[in-house]
């Protein structure tokens, strides 16, 4: 889970629930002086219409009831065996209603929600030995039941709430999300971009602070370029001028080849030290990785190595041509050196990626020792692999996987050998 839905999700939580906790208590303090006023009207009312019906003059009683409905909308009744009731249906109010009324008129008032199919609120009250029902208007009372009007508040309420925990999460999320993308930007090796030193004081600290390390990472990252560039290229001229010599020394040739050769693997040295100086910052452009391949499939036909391209039409995708025909090269190069031939390579399409793979049937390399081998200057034991090199090899393949989005694998092969897969972000 992001940091931003956790955020969001724990400021919503804790605001609606004091919503509903707010909600609930005021339900609560306002429930008993509520009930009171209830009870006291509807007292109020029994009181003064058994006494309006008891002091009225018998002729003028029809008119009274009449003019009691019209005006404040009670009906009285009389109480009838045959009669249809319906109970008050369980509400904290109602209860506490019916209780102070009944402590007000007597333990023997009953109470209904409707009479033959007419609803409202009835109390029952007695003239003499006959008993009555006075009806009072059910919306008088059906204010403390939770209905459509408050449901409807209490949804704008949340939602506002869930708006405000939002905009708390996405400020709180956002700085971070920006420097976890120029974090990854580093990663790929590509160039940082500063970030907006704004918002909150520990915001505006972190990225400052982030700012300036990637500033000096880069500037390390030029200077050791650089250096290792400036030696590289210093070593290849007395180099030159040593084949030069020995080739004009008239020494015997089995001493003067073997000479030769040395010179040649030190300024193939060299060669990856620059390669891994120069680093994978050139520009992006869309090429054909088939074609790539075909051009080293021609290069080391010529040199006279069996290194075999197994062609499939894949589409065309934006990358550092140079860098990755480097990068493929030095995966040959490491196949053929400490496998030895035949070497196969094939591009594949995987989804969003493009995946160069270069097969060997060598002795592979230890599972344990496969992410050891991507840094720089690391190689296998002399005694298990048998030759020299830089140890730059992989970790050039690695710095060019991570400037294209990709990674490198390096994977057992059946039965026997390794496969070495370059994967590309194609996006």
């Amino acid at each position: 889970m992001t940091l931003f839905a956790r955020a969001f999700l724990l400021i919503a939580a804790l605001i609606v629930a004091a919503l509903l906790a707010s909600f609930e208590i005021y339900r609560i303090y306002e429930r008993e002086p509520r009930s009171r006023e209830l009870a006291q009207q509807t007292v109020s009312t029994v009181n003064l219409t058994r006494a309006a019906l008891v002091n009225a003059d018998p002729e003028r009683r029809r008119q009274l009831l009449i003019e009691l409905n019209e005006a404040e909308g009670l009906r009285v009744f009389p109480v009838t065996a045959s009669e249809n009731t319906e109970p008050l249906p369980d509400d904290p109010l109602l209860e506490r209603v019916v209780e102070k009324v009944r402590r007000a008129l007597g333990e023997d008032t009953r109470f209904a929600y409707a009479r033959d199919g007419d609803e409202g609120f009835l109390v029952s009250f007695f003239i003499d030995e006959d008993e009555f029902w006075i009806m009072l208007p059910r919306e008088r009372f059906e204010l403390g039941l939770v209905g459509v009007q408050w449901l409807g508040w209490l949804a704008a309420v949340v939602v506002l709430a869930l708006l405000g925990a939002w905009f708390i999460a996405s400020n709180i999320a956002r700085p971070l999300a920006a420097m976890r993308r120029a974090a990854m930007r580093l990663g790929r090796g590509q160039p940082h971009q500063p970030l907006s030193e704004q918002g909150a004081r520990e915001i505006r600290t972190v990225a400052s602070a982030f700012n300036r390390m990637a500033t000096n990472l880069e500037a390390m990252e030029r200077e050791r370029a650089m250096v290792l560039a400036g030696i590289s290229h210093d070593l290849r001229t007395p180099l030159s001028r040593l084949r030069l010599a020995l080739e004009m020394s008239g020494a015997d040739a089995q001493a003067l080849d073997a000479m030769i050769a040395d010179i040649e693997e030190i300024d193939a040295i060299i060669g990856q030290f620059l390669d891994f100086a120069r680093g994978a910052d050139e520009q992006k452009d869309e090429h054909d990785i088939t074609e790539v391949l075909g051009e080293l499939a021609e290069h080391y036909a010529r040199i006279g190595k069996d290194v075999r391209l197994i062609d499939h039409p894949v589409m065309r995708f934006r990358f550092a041509r140079m860098a990755v025909r480097r990068a493929i090269a030095n995966l040959i190069d490491n196949a053929l050196r400490y496998a030895g031939e035949p070497v196969e390579m094939e591009a594949l399409a995987r989804g969003p990626e493009v995946s160069i793979e270069v097969r060997d049937q060598g002795p592979g390399i230890p599972p344990n020792e496969v992410e050891r081998l991507k840094r720089p200057f690391t190689r296998l034991d002399d005694s298990r692999s048998g030759h020299g090199g830089s140890g730059l090899g992989l970790a050039i393949v690695e710095r060019t996987a991570l400037a294209h989005g990709g990674r490198l694998e390096l994977l057992p092969r059946a039965p026997r050998g390794l496969i070495a897969r370059l994967s590309l972000a194609t996006q």
